[in-house]
């Protein structure tokens, strides 16, 4: 057994159902792949610990695997918040597209303070237009926003950035030691990772994809985030199956029962960017001393080396920066940026985060040293530019009422549907003891 580096073979799961999701890239193929990681890693896991005697069957449903990388929950009688502020998008510069993300209220004002227009899409628009693509997204990554100019593939393979990106690898070990697992009487076949405690640090949406997968085999998962934070768009479909509290990590309280918590989780699975754990006085250091034993996963968005590596970014950026929206455009002929039906580096990146963990934790059950994991949605994103479409006459098309299971889940917001799992290995099949709860409703404890 070896630290998870690539997709598996086709070989070694069986998949139900067809059709893929419209794109010039193979999204569904990833899709499947991404969560077949999951279940290859699983089943080792599950071996290692002798929950089962024999390889369980890993089987991946295509078309409800493409479908999660979607909103998994449709709601009942009421709407989700809209995913995106309103001056959030593409926007045409003299020289081509840049998009604006300003989705937080902190990038929201470093785009309009450059721009110098108040929070108007007609007056973004018309100030957009007379600046330069590439500049404007210079100075608004320097005022403390996120932005991207749309380059062609080629542009970016050429960009430092680009460059550097291709020589990371897809998963990133690093800092090999030994750990001594925790005993977990709860694991069973059909709940192997019953009992593991899982501390969730990580925003929209790769690293909460992860954490919602862990959970749905069995892990205690706590995520953490600031008094007041929210994503009101996105938190109804990644909450699954978790626990959230507020926590002030710039109070020396909030601090000290963060470590607290660390000393006591398995995992630690994080999206901070280089530096900001040391600043919060969580250095490697001291959070080898308070979880010796624990696994850690973390990612950023444009890889971990290179002069963007602290850079901030979002899955719609990557796509802008990285050539995917410009492909996609050439793909559709269309005048515009044409980015993924979904946000697929995010989804797949979260996945093979989540098949990160349970590749380490399969190598310590074996008794052989572990390392830490770094991935990043750029690295994700070049990883889908080279995979091969199956399936290019049939589209998956938007969810149907059989695409969802009977059970009402009564989220923290009002009850709705969750998509059926698209994953079982053997008898672990996937469910989540929990319903998706607002932000700051647990207190941040371990139960």
């Amino acid at each position: 057994m070896t630290l998870l580096s690539v997709l598996p073979s086709p070989e070694g799961y069986r998949t139900t159902g067809t059709g893929a999701r419209p794109s010039v890239y193979a999204v569904s193929e990833l899709a499947t792949a991404s969560f077949a990681a999951v279940g290859q890693e699983l089943a080792h896991l599950m071996g290692a610990l002798n929950l089962t005697q024999n390889p369980p069957e890993i089987l991946v449903d295509h078309r409800l695997a493409s479908l999660w990388y979607g909103y998994s929950f449709k709601p009942d009688g009421w709407e989700m918040p809209n995913l995106w502020d309103s001056i959030a998008g593409d926007y045409l510069a003299n020289d081509g597209w840049i998009r604006l993300h300003t989705n937080l209220p902190l990038h929201r004002a470093a785009a309009l303070k450059v721009l110098k227009v108040k929070g108007d899409r007609d007056a973004v628009t018309k100030a957009v237009a007379t600046l330069s693509a590439a500049s404007l997204e210079n100075a608004i990554v320097a005022e403390g926003g996120v932005a991207a100019a749309m380059r062609s593939r080629g542009e970016w393979q050429d960009h430092p950035q680009g460059r550097a990106v291709s020589r990371d690898p897809l998963i990133g070990w690093h800092k090999p030691r030994q750990i001594k697992f925790r005993d977990r009487p709860q694991a069973t076949a059909k709940r192997p990772l019953a009992g593991l405690r899982v501390l969730d640090l990580t925003r929209v949406l790769a690293g909460p994809v992860s954490t919602r997968t862990l959970a749905g085999f069995g892990a205690e998962v706590l995520r953490i985030d600031p008094p007041d934070w929210d994503e009101p768009g996105v938190i109804p479909d990644i909450s699954l199956g978790k626990r959230c509290a507020y926590l002030d990590l710039k109070s020396p309280a909030g601090i000290e029962l963060l470590h607290g918590l660390l000393a006591q989780a398995d995992v630690f699975i994080h999206g901070y960017r280089p530096g900001a754990l040391d600043a919060l006085g969580l250095t490697q250091a001291k959070r080898d001393e308070l979880a010796p034993n624990r696994v850690e996963i973390t990612l950023n968005a444009y890889g971990w080396q290179g002069p963007w590596s602290s850079r901030r970014g979002f899955d719609s950026l990557v796509q802008m920066s990285s050539g995917i929206a410009d492909a996609g455009r050439v793909w559709a002929g269309a005048d515009k940026p044409t980015p993924l039906p979904v946000q697929a580096l995010d989804h797949a990146t979260g996945y093979l985060m989540a098949a990160a963990v349970l590749s380490a934790l399969s190598e310590a059950a074996m008794g052989a040293p572990i390392m830490q994991a770094r991935l990043s949605l750029a690295r994700t994103a070049d990883l889908l530019t080279i995979l091969g479409k199956f399936d290019t006459k049939t589209e998956i098309g938007a969810s149907v009422p059989a695409d969802f299971t009977t059970k009402t889940e009564t989220s923290g917001w009002g009850p709705g549907h969750r998509l059926k799992p698209a994953l079982s290995v053997g008898p672990a099949q996937m469910s989540w003891d929990l319903p998706a709860s607002k932000l700051g409703t647990s207190s941040a404890t371990w139960s």
